[in-house]
């Protein structure tokens, strides 16, 4: 079968490409699918995307009357595809249901380390020979309190990091894990959680009810000395709200691997280039704000994972399985 993969990383691309050798014809291109690079799809019966490919509606059906069956998703959000209409042309859609948890919540917690301990900023004065102290005082976590929302398999993994800090437990999620819960973790409103937490970290799917979850009421309900840390989805935080609480001096630190607005800017080079985005060039010059380029879950054992699974899901869809991967499949035509 021919496949096209979209958005593949150089460090991913040895991967993708032993996983389907001998099979399958693969392609692999740098660039996003969107609107613009569809017509590069024609004649590929199956597309590998990732999380910044935009799948919407006019995308979707040209893949379809461009022969494509089936849109392998590597990764864990979807919220970039658009189902209904995948269902309308028949499309069968997969994703990566699960990887590595640690992954991402090990990289939360270097982010909020790095925010607390100003890290960043005392690299940068060491390079320039400037070894003084002021300005550099962080805190302890110990003892502090981490207030996680969502307590899925990163949340979990992140609280079990905390418990080792030795730090108080607030959650906030629909169901309550055992796992947490055994860890002594408290579940509670969200509006308590946002109001007695030291380190606020989000691990939530984006969904219309997740949508801006952290929005201006939310910031100000946080301590002024709190840290927010967010690894999952951009959307879940209103970005105009946070460079407004920023503005005011609200928040001791940000810690984000993810923004709203990601699409066509995380995983290329713009560093030659004026940023047009006006709400990202003012987030990244407040010095208490550090932004990584969605990496969280880039480590050797969760690409292996979500590129297995990703293979895994084109030979289901060969094979016509369907399993806790799917989601949409040719029964589900409309």
């Amino acid at each position: 079968m021919d496949i096209i993969a979209y958005g593949v990383l150089a460090d991913e691309r040895s991967m993708l490409e032993q996983a389907f050798e001998g099979r399958h014809n693969l392609r692999c291109l740098e660039f996003v699918l969107n609107q613009d690079t569809v017509p590069t799809a024609a004649g590929y019966e199956a597309v590998i995307s990732g999380v910044n490919d935009r799948l919407n509606a006019d995308v979707l059906k040209a893949l379809a009357q461009g022969g494509t069956r089936l849109v392998a998703q590597r990764a864990t959000g979807y919220n970039n595809i658009d189902l209904d209409q995948a269902r309308k042309v028949g499309l069968t859609v997969a994703r990566v249901s699960q990887y590595s948890p640690h992954a991402v919540a090990e990289f939360a917690w270097a982010l909020a380390l790095a925010v607390n301990r100003k890290v960043v900023r005392a690299v940068g004065r060491t390079r320039e020979f400037d070894f003084r102290l002021t300005g550099l005082m962080g805190r302890d976590f110990h003892g502090r309190t981490a207030g996680v929302l969502g307590t899925g398999r990163i949340g979990t993994a992140f609280a079990g990091i905390a418990n080792g800090f030795g730090m108080r437990l607030l959650g906030w999620d629909a169901t309550q894990n055992a796992r947490c819960l055994a860890l002594g973790m408290e579940y509670v409103e969200r509006e308590r959680l946002f109001a007695e937490s030291d380190l606020v970290s989000l691990h939530l799917p984006l969904l219309p009810e997740t949508h801006h979850l952290v929005g201006a009421e939310a910031l100000g309900r946080m301590k002024r000395d709190a840290i927010l840390i967010n690894t999952s989805r951009g959307g879940l935080i209103d970005t105009a709200a946070l460079v407004e609480t920023l503005r005011r001096g609200g928040l001791d630190g940000v810690g984000l691997d993810v923004y709203e607005e990601e699409a066509g800017v995380f995983f290329f080079d713009r560093s030659l280039e004026v940023m047009t985005d006006d709400t990202l060039a003012r987030l990244m010059s407040f010095r208490n704000v550090l932004v990584t380029a969605h990496q969280a879950y880039f480590t050797q054992e969760a690409v292996a994972q979500i590129v297995d699974a990703t293979a895994r899901n084109v030979e289901d869809y060969l094979a016509g399985r369907t399993g806790e991967n799917t989601l949409t499949s040719p029964h589900d035509h409309a």
